[in-house]
């Protein structure tokens, strides 16, 4: 299974679909939380691409995007197989 990373906030609804999505696959990952550590938010802009909103999901060290990029994933069929890599 590859390593999961998403950066978020508590206060981020999408952030919370984003994790419950995950679980629901019963997928560990790790979670950054950019509201408590304010330092790792430019880590996160840098490794994104330059995206400033979370969360930013990181399949695998790369970049997935938001949560509506890893719901299409899901939709499409594509999730599992990015995360056994």
């Amino acid at each position: 299974m590859q390593a999961v990373e998403i950066y978020s906030s508590p206060l981020c609804g999408f952030c919370h679909a984003a994790k419950r999505l995950l679980k629901s696959r019963g997928v560990a990952f790790t979670e950054i939380n950019v509201l408590t550590n304010p330092g790792r938010k430019p880590e996160m802009i840098e490794r994104a691409g330059g995206a400033r909103t979370v969360p930013q999901i990181f399949i695998g060290g790369a970049h997935v995007g938001g949560c509506d990029e890893l719901y299409a994933l899901d939709r499409a069929g594509k999730l599992d197989a990015l995360l056994k890599g």
